[in-house]
């Protein structure tokens, strides 16, 4: 995924979802791109998954705490990492290259219109590709997202707009996992992250790791 950029993506097709791979991307240029596709889809247009890896980012969702980014703000940008607060739901989260991030910008009128379901469903499109790597991931009631061995590998965190969904999910692949300890991630003290690659013992890329996950969402979404 690393080298490619917005103004050319990589388009394929699964069945009738429209899957766009856009490479390394900031922050802001995704939320453009997500904004203009969400528009799309609720004019009727198909539903479209993104796939990608953030520049260096600490996003903060609807229910940010204060104290759960533990360095004034400065501190993270002299580590070239930024600070972004966004509309998703959740607390902190950190994004970087190494990591998996999916945002399927889906009618979700298509997809049974229930906002519980929609959220485990997306948890279950993970759980589908990490068991191609021999992870059994699972759910906690302690937050959304999915984990391993008590160990977050995947965090959620969505927003609808007229029943179209953006934002999605990040899967940590062969991140670096340090930037997770300058914050409280997800709002949560009691509980780690951790990566496929940790969790596997060798090195799985996310080049590696994409295309099992759109796997995932052939399972899960089959009228996608």
């Amino acid at each position: 995924m690393v080298g490619e950029t917005p103004t050319a993506p990589k388009n394929c097709r699964l069945k009738k979802l429209q899957v766009i791979s856009l490479g390394r991307i900031s922050y802001a240029d995704a939320l453009q791109l997500q904004l203009d596709k969400v528009a799309e889809v609720q004019a009727g247009g198909k539903d479209t998954l993104f796939l990608l890896e953030h520049e260096p980012v600490m996003t903060l969702g609807a229910s940010f705490h204060t104290e759960n980014l533990l360095h004034p703000t400065e501190w993270y940008e002299e580590r070239s990492i930024q600070i972004q607060p966004t509309d998703r739901g959740g607390d902190i989260t950190y994004h970087g290259p190494g990591q998996v991030v999916a945002y399927p910008i889906f009618d979700v009128k298509r997809h049974g219109q229930d906002l519980h379901r929609w959220m485990r469903d997306l948890e279950q499109t993970v759980i589908e590709a990490l068991k191609e790597f021999g992870i059994e991931g699972v759910r906690l009631d302690v937050n959304s997202g999915v984990w391993v061995k008590q160990k977050k590998i995947c965090a959620i965190g969505i927003k609808i707009k007229r029943w179209v969904s953006m934002h999605g999910i990040a899967i940590n692949c062969n991140n670096d996992l340090s930037p997770f300890s300058t914050i409280v991630p997800c709002g949560i003290k009691t509980h780690g992250v951790t990566s496929i690659s940790m969790e596997t013992g060798r090195e799985i890329t996310t080049e590696e790791f994409a295309p099992i996950l759109v796997e995932g969402f052939r399972k899960v979404f089959p009228n996608a």
